[in-house]
């Protein structure tokens, strides 16, 4: 095993194209896409703590999401833009092994997180006068401390299977980072196990928290054909399309990547689809969550709203 760690001991990051004009343009464009994502979603966690109309455990998951995207965009980002402008473009093994497990981990977390704000909007729409107690402090945070444990052991599973195979061919990764599909593709050893576990582990995870999802917005839409006033549907629609539309989104191209067979993998394509849930998707969240959301709209407006009037007092003769 130790032999396997030590046959190499760096890796290239091939990344999408050796042509520079193309990589300045790149560079820029991840690079807006990357200061929007922090933008966002650390807005969204101040929103979240400074104003009280949100102190409650949907929103708590929320904020909860944006750490974890921001975080997942970080892990990748900022090494893919080093890339762009380098003309090594290598990552040592260990910093490959630690890229993955944290792009595993914030993924996997991200999952649960879905799944457990999907319960949450269970429980607030299907028992309203109960929601205080269902999901009080000590039911969300185990919920939150669960779903990162799930993550951390996902992570630590498919790190310790990926390097412990030999990399004795070659050490040019076909991607921008560390991803196990990636890996796989250019190791020596036999890699059947290691896609089994790719397969069965994400599957299985996949299936575990989409089954919660669609569980619980059956009974809440149940309970909204139930409801003969407009405005509760409205109110309904409203504080779930937005959880509807990121699962949807997130679930989507997770699937499409990791639950399949490996004789379908096709690493220009595998590539883009990563860049889109690993890159794309935290920046498309608070984006989703700020604009169909009632509660997060009317918190920003009460924000820019005191701003602009601390500004006028300021400033005014």
């Amino acid at each position: 095993s130790m032999k396997n760690l030590t046959e190499v001991t760096e890796f290239v990051l091939k990344g999408f194209t050796d042509n520079p004009e193309l990589l300045l343009v790149l560079f820029f464009l991840f690079l807006a896409v990357y200061l929007f994502t922090l933008l966002g979603n650390l807005g969204l966690i101040v929103l979240v703590i400074v104003d009280s109309r949100l102190h409650n455990p949907m929103y708590y998951f929320l904020s909860v999401l944006s750490s974890v995207d921001a975080c997942y965009s970080s892990v990748i980002t900022p090494n893919m833009l080093v890339d762009f402008m380098s003309k090594d473009k290598v990552i040592p093994l260990l910093g490959c092994a630690v890229q993955m497990f944290l792009a595993v981990l914030f993924g996997t977390t991200e999952c649960f997180l879905l799944a457990a704000m999907a319960y949450d909007r269970y429980v607030a729409i299907c028992n309203p006068l109960l929601y205080s107690v269902s999901m009080a402090r000590r039911v969300f945070v185990p919920l939150i401390l669960a779903s990162c444990f799930g993550g951390i052991l996902h992570a630590t599973v498919h790190t310790m299977a990926t390097f412990s195979l030999s990399f004795c061919a070659s050490n040019v990764i076909q991607h921008i980072f560390c991803d196990i599909p990636a890996l796989l593709a250019i190791s020596c050893s036999d890699i059947h196990t290691n896609q089994l576990l790719l397969f069965y582990f994400a599957g299985s995870i996949e299936m575990f928290t989409v089954l919660i999802v669609l569980i619980s917005y059956g009974f809440v839409l149940s309970a909204v054909l139930r409801t003969h006033s407009a405005e509760g549907r409205r109110k309904v629609f409203s504080t779930c399309g937005s959880h509807l539309t990121a699962v949807s989104i997130f679930h989507g191209t997770v699937l499409f990547m990791y639950v399949r067979p490996s004789s379908s993998y096709n690493l220009e394509h595998d590539m883009a689809v990563s860049i889109f849930y690993s890159i794309i998707i935290p920046m498309l969240n608070p984006i989703i969550y700020s604009l169909r959301n009632k509660d997060v709209k009317e918190a920003m407006r009460k924000g820019f709203g005191k701003n602009q009037f601390r500004n006028k007092a300021l400033f005014s003769p």
